[in-house]
């Protein structure tokens, strides 16, 4: 059976090593003068014979790897699409081919993909990626549709959108005390974090689509997997304590109760009307079973109603939200620097080739005053 490329750059490894050894060894016994010549003449011979299987996989592995380039060359020439959505596409894994096989990408398919500098010289992520990366929708972050997202390099923003000219007074007395502590503006860090992405040589022959709906869905998901872990998590990393509403540097107003659903209640009934009136409440699945088993109370009817009709706002699963937030969510902001910066890397542990994509974002929960966290105190 005929190897694959990545099968023969791993043999090259592996008798390239054996060679780098056999020379060393040889150099080693030349000098030693208790060394018999069958000693040195077999290792001579030994050295001779892996430099020959070398340069053989060698031969193979840079005839096979001409043929793959050529055929990319070939199947993907972008000028003979007509099509956006496939020169999108095609120009997609070019630069995925390229990047992990180290091999320059096209002019024409940084171009199409909204690079301008035409160099890529600084590995930034083309403009068009990034936007598919950011604004499409993502699947396994549940406050994405309901969170703020943007993209804006040194992002700031004031915290409240309107102001009425006939009056300073701000109606809600925490907002007010929040904004008088912390300012009426709210400015973005830049933390960086990578997303990596296993890509064997069966994905870099598959076709366009295959390779690039691969690699698109583990960003997303990776991407989605650290906005959820930042917000949610409740022992933030250093430097990141901001971004989580469970954090003690928020201090998010908790609103406790016998149960959740009472304390969820409260929290809504909490919150000033100015929020409330957009409150979601987020909180995981089983929570949110146990109130309808407890209230069904062998009522079937019950199951089949919907969680604004059963808690009084709408629901968002998330089974890290151990306990219940409530609030308006458009105060919750996620964003990116427009500046991704892609590369490859290597499992050493597996040998597999990584597609690696570094990024910056901060969260900010924009008004502490529009969120609650419910939470649940043991009667004594």
């Amino acid at each position: 059976m005929k190897k694959t490329l990545y099968e023969l750059k791993q043999n090259l490894v592996t008798i390239g090593q054996q060679l780098q050894k056999t020379e060393y060894d040889l150099a080693a016994k030349a000098i030693d003068p208790s060394a018999s010549m069958e000693e040195i003449q077999t290792l001579q011979r030994s050295k001779e014979d892996l430099k020959t299987r070398f340069d053989v996989v060698k031969q193979q592995h840079d005839t096979l790897e001409a043929e793959q380039l050529a055929k990319l060359h070939t199947d993907k020439n972008l000028q003979a699409l007509t099509d956006p959505a496939q020169q999108k596409m095609a120009a997609k894994a070019e630069l995925v081919r390229g990047t992990i096989r180290q091999q320059a990408v096209s002019t024409e398919a940084l171009q199409i993909l909204g690079d301008k500098n035409n160099t890529g010289g600084e590995k930034f992520l083309p403009k068009t990626m990034t936007n598919d990366l950011l604004h499409e929708p993502f699947v396994k972050n549940p406050l994405r549709g309901n969170s703020t997202v943007t993209s804006v390099t040194n992002l700031e923003i004031p915290k409240i959108t309107f102001t009425l000219d006939d009056d300073n007074f701000i109606a809600d007395t925490e907002t007010a005390k929040e904004l008088k502590a912390d300012g009426d503006v709210v400015s973005f860090g830049r933390f960086k974090f990578k997303v990596k992405v296993p890509i064997s040589e069966t994905i870099l022959a598959a076709t366009d689509t295959n390779l690039v709906q691969t690699v698109d869905q583990a960003l997303e998901s990776g991407l989605a997997a650290k906005e959820k872990k930042v917000a949610f998590t409740k022992t933030p990393k250093t430097g990141e304590e901001h971004m989580s509403f469970y954090s003690t540097v928020n201090g998010i107003k908790e609103v406790t109760a016998a149960n959740k659903f009472k304390s969820i209640k409260l929290a809504i009934a909490d919150l000033h009307e100015d929020y409330r009136e957009n409150a979601k409440i987020v909180m995981t699945f089983a929570d949110y079973m146990e109130i309808v088993e407890t209230l069904a109370n062998g009522n079937a009817t019950l199951y089949s109603a919907q969680p604004e009709q059963i808690l009084g706002k709408p629901a968002i699963f998330c089974d890290s939200a151990t306990d219940p937030i409530v609030g308006d969510f458009r105060f919750s902001h996620f964003n990116f620097d427009p500046q991704m910066i892609y590369d490859r890397d290597k499992d050493v542990n597996t040998g597999v080739e990584l597609f690696v994509l570094t990024a910056w974002f901060d969260h900010k929960i924009k008004l502490k005053s529009a969120f609650r966290i419910a939470k649940v105190v043991a009667i004594p």
